[in-house]
């Protein structure tokens, strides 16, 4: 039993050490990502200026058709353009965080690289940390923080593996990473310990690994919705012959164009939300084991509910004629904003039956 305890309480030591170096790594990932905007800087407003007006200068199709009179005429094939939302341009996409330089892709890489080595110390330290406590690594705030983290991070190098264009993401992620992990280590580090009788379920595995998954999506997702507002509005100033800054040139400009950006932040919300669903459903399984009811109006319930009826306003805006693009992608960081306070404000500010967890 003693021997137990101790080797215990080393996995957990073992845990805190690794989250402590992933951090550490994150941080060089974070100054790799920032060199690669900068030495990918393409401040031209030219290159923008060309991209916008290439569809428009590109040669017609010509389709030869026979007429009643036994003639020919030429007419132009319309081109067909999909619009991810509502005055969508048809704009390609910029070349990325690292400008199509040498140097800033060097960076790139390097950054990416970085960031897949934190990945894996940060899961190993969540994996540590589970065998610590011979349970599911997130009984509290802290291991929820950690374990989400690890989660946002493995969903975007996921989308990489997959040949995906989002490694713009990068910065902000990376960003938001060390803020989870350093309010993690800072304000919500709590002891290992075993869970309380409501939490030893087997539901545990289920419905907050299924809860952990949708916010990391969600947020990939509301990174894509926000830098979709910043690059929306620079299309449309190009578009009218306005002059961004210096700063909007050299940065929007080599993000995806904002209809890929929309198209993506759709994409991913979408294919969450039925997993959100899921989720709510779970939990109140659980609660029916636990409490014996399965809704009982707990402030976690609610803001479970009132983010589900966020997102299925945003999918159901992004099928009505006048609420697409910019609109729905208000509705999106509301919902996501939900999804926060439901992560943070519940947990930390309002007592619930939920709050026992601890932080």
């Amino acid at each position: 039993m003693i021997l137990a305890a101790e080797t215990n309480e080393s996995l957990a030591q073992l845990s805190d050490l690794l989250v402590y170096s992933s951090m550490a790594v994150y941080t060089l990932a974070f100054f790799a990502h920032i060199a690669e905007w900068v030495f990918g800087s393409r401040s031209k407003v030219g290159r923008t200026a060309a991209a916008l007006t290439q569809a428009a200068a590109a040669p017609a199709v010509t389709v030869q058709v026979t007429t009643a009179a036994g003639g020919t005429a030429v007419l132009d094939k319309p081109k067909v353009v999909t619009r991810a939302a509502v005055g969508a341009r048809d704009v390609p996409d910029g070349p990325g965080a690292a400008g199509g330089t040498v140097k800033g892709d060097l960076y790139g890489r390097i950054a990416v690289s970085l960031t897949t080595l934190a990945f894996l110390v940060e899961a190993a330290g969540v994996v540590s940390r589970a065998l610590s406590v011979q349970r599911a690594p997130w009984g509290n705030m802290y291991e929820f923080s950690t374990t989400f983290s690890t989660v946002a991070v493995g969903a975007y190098l996921g989308f990489l593996v997959a040949k995906k264009n989002v490694r713009w993401i990068g910065l902000p992620l990376v960003t938001t990473v060390l803020l989870d992990l350093g309010m993690a280590v800072t304000w919500l580090k709590t002891p290992s310990d075993q869970l309380v009788p409501a939490l030893d379920s087997y539901w545990l595995w289920i419905h907050v690994s299924t809860a952990i998954f949708c916010g990391a999506v969600f947020y990939l997702g509301a990174v894509a919705t926000l830098l979709y507002l910043f690059r929306d509005s620079y299309e449309n100033k190009l578009a009218t012959g306005g002059n961004p800054g210096s700063f909007a040139r050299s940065v929007l400009e080599r993000l995806p164009a904002a209809a890929s950006l929309d198209k993506f932040a759709y994409r991913v919300n979408a294919a969450v939300f039925p997993l959100w669903t899921f989720t709510i459903i779970a939990g109140a399984i659980w609660a029916g084991d636990a409490w014996g009811r399965y809704w009982g109006w707990d402030a976690k319930e609610v803001w479970s509910f009132i983010t589900w009826v966020g997102y299925a306003a945003y999918l159901h805006a992004r099928a009505t004629a006048g609420w697409k693009g910019r609109k729905a992608a208000y509705i999106a960081l509301i919902a996501f904003g939900c999804f926060l306070f439901n992560y943070y404000g519940v947990n930390i500010f309002v007592s619930s039956k939920h709050s026992y967890a601890g932080v």
